[in-house]
């Protein structure tokens, strides 16, 4: 009988490691077929099909697809592609130092040069249209084809020949390529007085040293209250996150905390310096494009109750890459982990893998969400990005507004005016005027502008399947009527819209003379997120109210 109930509970206690062993081999064993199949799948293709195969193309093609159906973040990276990687991380690369983009006509021009940089150095201008690199045409060749050709090893040189608006005659510009890095603070500078305001637009190599001194600066200017605006930064490198928070809070501090499926991607990153300022008064500016590191430094300052989030939830990327090494040089950059902020909560707000084995939208309904609370004792909550301890509301921006913001019209009727105006007053002074304004209108009227065309789609696409299905003949006044109501005043709607499309203009005007710095500067001037900071900085017992109820 003992040896039957030993043999028993010998039994017992191996069944459950095989139960755990068994999934274990399984996906062992389903890794090794799948590999196997795709590996032979291949060979028959390139042995059997009709035509030659392109190997590295067909194959890039199935691992992007294969990465595409796990999350936007996880991607490979070729040998050649990899500075296009480095340039993320340090915000560098070898090349000219412009922005460049596709007219309605297919035509590449340039879109905005860089401060300092060799286009604006050479005399480059918005609107400048790229007709050869060292006399190879660029005719029919896409944006990303021409920013390889302009990109190259620093220190190279060669002959960009352009064709400027308005002129007959080409020109040529002899460009020797730099090492670019994209500034992370296009401005900072003292605003209504005594508002030491930053802009920091990415985290790349080295930005807490550039926030470092900004803030620095700023003090030594007078600052007594500070707003880091990170509305449109859509991270970067989370070390840096780290050093930007430990400016502002003691050192010993958890930041964030990473947890993935392996060991090695569990890490807790410390404050490790002594601050710089934990007395100032900051504010936070986020919105919707504010993403990963960004939201590290919002979440982890308002868990941590040293600054007031202002503006609108921001995207909730709580999910963290890591690079890994591939044969020939390639790389991966991978989802390893997801992170944590100081409370304890992730911000991720979508579940790809719901998404992606249930067809689901993937995001956490707001009723599964779970309350946690910050140092002092406030309530916040995970599953959907930073919630800004003051939310601010902002009017939809118009129809004509956004397609006006994208249009050719608008690129020529800035180059015209700087082309008839070689000097623009200071930043803050300058206004376009009426008459301005009615000079874009009647350019846009000339030029057809279009401001309803997915309207127009959406009605065509609906009448067609109407027409298909038999029943538009019932409906034909309803459409008539829809179509009626779709023909746009453009004269009225320009009118509705003119402060909107003044400021727009100005924009247009200012990024020509003072580059990104300027157009900053300029939007400040009607900006209601830091309209609010600005209000709350000024009235302490508020301001001391959110953050300690």
């Amino acid at each position: 009988m003992k040896r039957t109930l030993a043999a028993l509970a010998a039994l017992l206690l191996l069944l459950p490691m095989q139960a755990q062993d068994k999934p274990k081999e399984d996906h062992t064993f389903s890794v090794s077929k799948n590999l196997d199949i795709f590996n032979t799948l291949y060979r028959k293709l390139d042995l059997f099909y009709v035509d030659t195969l392109d190997a590295e193309k067909l194959i890039v093609t199935g691992i992007d697809a294969m990465l595409e159906s796990l999350d936007p973040y996880t991607e490979y990276y070729a040998d050649e592609d990899l500075d296009d990687l480095k340039m993320m991380t340090t915000g560098k690369y070898g090349g000219i130092g412009s922005i460049i983009r596709m007219r309605k006509d297919s035509a590449i021009i340039i879109a905005e040069p860089y401060e300092g940089m060799p286009a604006a150095e050479v005399g480059l201008k918005v609107g400048d249209v790229l007709k050869q690199i060292d006399g190879k045409d660029l005719k029919g060749k896409v944006v990303s084809e021409v920013s390889d050709l302009l990109r190259g090893e620093p220190g190279t040189t060669f002959v960009l020949r352009v064709q400027r608006p308005g002129e007959k005659k080409t020109r040529d510009f002899r460009i020797t390529r730099r090492s670019i890095k994209v500034e992370p603070i296009p401005y900072y500078g003292l605003q209504r007085g005594d508002v030491g305001y930053i802009a920091l637009t990415q985290f790349t190599e080295h930005c807490s040293t550039d926030v470092r001194r900004a803030v620095i600066s700023l003090k030594e200017q007078g600052a007594q209250k500070l707003v880091i605006d990170l509305r449109g930064n859509g991270g970067g490198l989370l070390g840096e996150a780290v050093s930007i928070v430990n400016l502002f809070v003691p050192k010993g501090q958890t930041i964030v905390e990473t947890k993935g499926k392996v060991r090695m991607a569990n890490s807790a990153y410390t404050t490790t310096a002594e601050p710089l300022d934990t007395l100032t008064p900051l504010c936070i500016l986020v919105n919707s494009s504010t993403a990963s590191a960004a939201e590290i430094v919002a979440g982890s300052l308002q868990d941590l109750d040293r600054a007031v989030v202002i503006g609108t939830r921001t995207y909730g990327k709580g999910l963290v890459q890591s690079p890994q090494e591939l044969p020939y040089n390639g790389q991966l950059k991978l989802t390893t982990s997801k992170y944590y902020i100081p409370s304890g909560r992730c911000i991720q707000a979508i579940n790809y893998r719901d998404r992606r084995e249930l067809g689901k939208d993937g995001r956490v309904p707001d009723s599964l969400t779970h309350v946690f609370h910050t140092r002092g004792g406030r309530e916040v909550r995970d599953g959907g990005g930073i919630k800004p301890d003051i939310e601010v509301r902002h009017d939809t921006m118009a129809n004509i507004v956004y397609y006006l913001s994208n249009d050719d019209v608008l690129t020529d009727w800035g180059t015209q005016y700087a082309q008839a105006h070689p000097t623009l007053p200071p930043v803050g002074t300058f206004a376009v005027t009426d008459a301005d304004f009615e000079q874009l209108k009647s350019m846009a009227r000339a030029a057809d502008f279009k401001y309803d065309r997915l309207s127009e789609k959406r009605l065509d696409d609906l009448k067609k399947m109407m027409e298909f299905e038999g029943y538009y003949d019932d409906a034909t006044d309803e459409f008539k009527a829809l179509e009626q109501k779709l023909t746009h005043n453009m004269d009225r709607d320009f009118d509705r819209r003119r402060d909107d499309i003044k400021e727009l203009m100005e924009q247009e005007v200012i990024k020509r003379y003072y580059y990104q710095r300027g157009s900053v500067q300029q939007a400040l001037r009607r900006d209601d997120d830091f309209e609010r900071a600005c209000q709350l900085l000024s009235d302490p017992a508020e301001y001391q109210h959110i953050l300690h109820p």
